[in-house]
């Protein structure tokens, strides 16, 4: 009998290591010449495929490509932000169906965030009601880290090194004058306050700069925060800020529509952008002193030349984790980690029911949130400390990193 294929995606905001899942999953299926025959590749996700645009990977990549794909930032395949409708009698699921039985498709691999465990969920559901025997498995990817039932999400540790990186760069320009400022720095994070957290890791000692972090789990109050710069100015010259995108006040209100109303993606989430520069503006006419704002941006998402070795090696992990499950019978679910223990660091893949992932948010634990919604906890630091360890060594060509791109690039 014909050896059935396997076909894997990529979808919503890249990560710096989202490609060596890919990696994982591709390399994993590699292995499997007896159970696997061709390992397929969406273009642009879900989306992509509906169109009819994918890619042949076992031709495609060779063993030195496979090894620039792991260390290469974005999303090799393409992404896209596609939400599958609510009603399964849809004609969308039926098309996606007739693709996959036209490819000979045995497992489907969706490498992506929360919005992409929905996909996952269900193409699941409907294969379940219809008597389809493909399997379909998900891979865990944020930078937000606010996926539940996993100790923590690919992507988001190189994130964190990079914001701890960027903010102890930045602190140490805002330290070299001798009066007063404040720089506002704008992390990415809507309703779940991890990545800003991570900026606790740019301190060199305790009551270094950033001397304030702010996330969205805690109400933001204006009248508060002015106190707050008042009381570090007892201490410190240069004040660094630290505050998610998706800061609010206590009536829910994000503080960057104080200043405007924010647009609306195509899964009805706010797209939030401007709260530094709010900030900034409030700073400057309530103090008259100097001060800026920085939005770090894509830039925590994208860079890869201080992605943790830590996660890159449990993104590809999770990927090939994937596809063993899926070769055992596995489907609806999505790869987890699981941690055994933080000295020494210990970690291992579990299986969860993607059903009960999806559309659900892991807000950064209250218990870790101290000095009145200003600080975070040693409780923190001894959970993201180990994910960040660990350097890669990059391939460099003409002085500037070397990536893996696709001729449409």
């Amino acid at each position: 009998m014909t050896k059935p294929n396997i076909l894997v995606g990529q979808s919503g905001g890249p990560t710096a290591v989202i490609n060596a899942s890919l990696y994982g999953v591709i390399t994993e299926g590699l292995s499997h010449t007896e159970e696997i025959g061709t390992i397929y590749g969406m273009v642009h996700g879900i989306e992509g495929f509906l169109a009819g645009n994918y890619l042949n990977l076992s031709q495609e990549l060779h063993a030195n490509d496979l090894e620039l794909l792991k260390i290469t930032p974005a999303a090799y395949l393409g992404s896209c932000r596609f939400k599958l409708p609510e009603d399964f009698s849809s004609p969308v699921y039926a098309a996606l169906f007739e693709r996959f039985e036209e490819l000979h498709i045995g497992a489907f691999f969706y490498i992506g965030g929360n919005d992409s465990m929905d996909t996952v969920s269900k193409l699941s559901q409907y294969a379940a009601a219809h008597n389809k025997t493909i399997r379909f498995v998900g891979i865990p990817k944020t930078i937000d880290n606010d996926l539940i039932l996993t100790d923590h999400t690919p992507g988001f540790a190189s994130a964190a090194k990079y914001v701890a990186a960027a903010v102890r760069e930045i602190t140490m320009d805002s330290c070299v004058y001798h009066n007063h400022s404040v720089t506002i720095i704008e992390l990415m994070g809507r309703h779940a306050g991890w990545l800003t957290a991570a900026s606790v890791l740019a301190r060199k000692h305790a009551g270094d700069n950033p001397v304030l972090i702010y996330l969205p789990e805690i109400p933001f109050s204006l009248e508060q925060f002015s106190h707050d710069i008042e009381r570090v100015f007892q201490t410190h010259r240069a004040a660094v800020v630290c505050v998610s995108e998706g800061i609010h006040d206590a009536d829910g209100k994000f503080i960057c529509e104080y200043a405007s109303s924010a647009q609306v993606d195509n899964f009805g989430h706010k797209m939030l952008t401007g709260c530094g520069k709010f900030l900034e503006n409030y700073v400057r006419e309530k103090f008259q002193i100097k001060v800026r704002s920085v939005e770090l941006n894509v830039s925590q998402r994208c860079s890869s030349m201080l992605v943790s070795r830590t996660d890159i090696e449990e993104a590809a992990l999770a990927g090939s984790f994937g596809v063993q499950a899926a070769l055992s019978g596995n489907t609806g679910c999505m790869v987890a980690f699981e941690r055994d223990s933080s000295h020494p660091y210990q970690m291992h893949c579990a299986l969860h029911d993607v059903t009960k992932i999806c559309n659900q948010e892991k807000k950064f634990p209250p218990e870790w949130i101290t000095k009145n919604g200003t600080d975070v906890s040693d409780e923190f630091l001894e959970y993201v400390t180990p994910l960040v360890l660990g350097e890669v060594e990059h391939v460099m060509e003409n002085g500037v990193p070397k990536f893996l791109y696709r001729e449409n690039y």
